[in-house]
């Protein structure tokens, strides 16, 4: 759509004690009948060892490992609270982007939070679009139909081009530089979103490879309109995540500038950058 010790010790416990007591048994009566029926004295049965005591097992991690970490900046200053942190991060973005473009494509409040829930969101069915970072595209969706079937128009994706041209003039090294500086305004915003303990450059590199196995679709998308909304009428594509939708819709030449930028962004953030990655 558009828009301790467990049950299988303690059992080993009790075999290994009974175990040993059958053998003390066992040896007591087989002396009391040599010297009943053999006329020796016994010997004193031999000294039962206790087993060696098993090594605890390992504690299970109670947290994943994380996979990229990010580096802290030598230069960085302490940063605001999460909640008053809007004017620091646009200002930060200015920098990156430039003034004009940041008051025609964000909305200027909740900027971390709504950041980092979209990221969270883009691999799911759905993102809230109350919450997204970017302010709409502006226009409707651009359809052609003929006879019976309605196609995504090629018109549709002009209406990317303002954006695409920013994507495109972005230098990677500086925001990564700018999303490392802030960094902890965006752990602090995963974890408060339901997270604790996970490490959001980690999920961001997943959001990424999702993004990237979006399919390169050429020609003409049909559609369907079952109810108010538009959706892809091949079931396939109805079935793509969030974000390879999103991708579809902006048009096979915005699709590969966008994915050019996003391999980009992934090797300056992941751990390994020449780890390959998978479509």
């Amino acid at each position: 759509m558009w828009n301790t010790e467990s049950d299988a010790d303690e059992s080993f416990r009790k075999k290994v004690i009974w175990g040993s007591a059958a053998v003390v048994v066992l040896g007591l009566l087989g002396s009391v009948y040599y010297y009943k029926y053999r006329g020796a004295v016994p010997a004193p049965p031999a000294k039962i060892e206790p087993p060696p005591a098993a090594a605890p097992a390992p504690q299970a991690a109670t947290e994943p490992a994380i996979r990229n970490p990010v580096p802290i900046p030598a230069d960085t200053k302490p940063l605001p609270p999460l909640q008053d942190s809007d004017p620091d991060v646009r200002e930060s973005l200015v920098g990156v982007f430039g003034g004009r473009s940041i008051s025609q494509f964000l909305v200027p409040e909740n900027l971390v939070r709504h950041i980092v829930v979209t990221v969270d969101n883009l691999p799911r069915k759905k993102v809230a679009t109350e919450l997204r970072p970017v302010k709409p595209t502006p226009g409707a969706t651009v359809t052609a139909t003929q006879g019976d079937i309605t196609t995504l128009g090629s018109a549709n994706f002009e209406r990317y081009a303002p954006l695409i041209k920013v994507v495109r003039s972005t230098d990677t090294a500086v925001l990564t530089n700018v999303y490392f500086k802030l960094y902890p305004l965006f752990q602090q915003s995963y974890e408060d979103l339901g997270y604790p303990g996970q490490y959001f450059n980690d999920r961001l590199v997943e959001v990424i490879d999702d993004m990237l196995r979006a399919p390169d679709v050429q020609g003409p998308i049909e559609l369907t309109q079952p109810k108010v909304f538009y959706e892809y009428a091949d079931p396939k594509l109805e079935s793509l995540s969030a974000g390879q939708k999103l991708l579809l819709r902006m048009g096979p030449a915005n699709e590969a500038i966008m994915k050019a930028k996003l391999r980009e962004l992934r090797k300056a953030i992941v751990n390994r950058p020449d780890e390959p990655v998978t479509h």
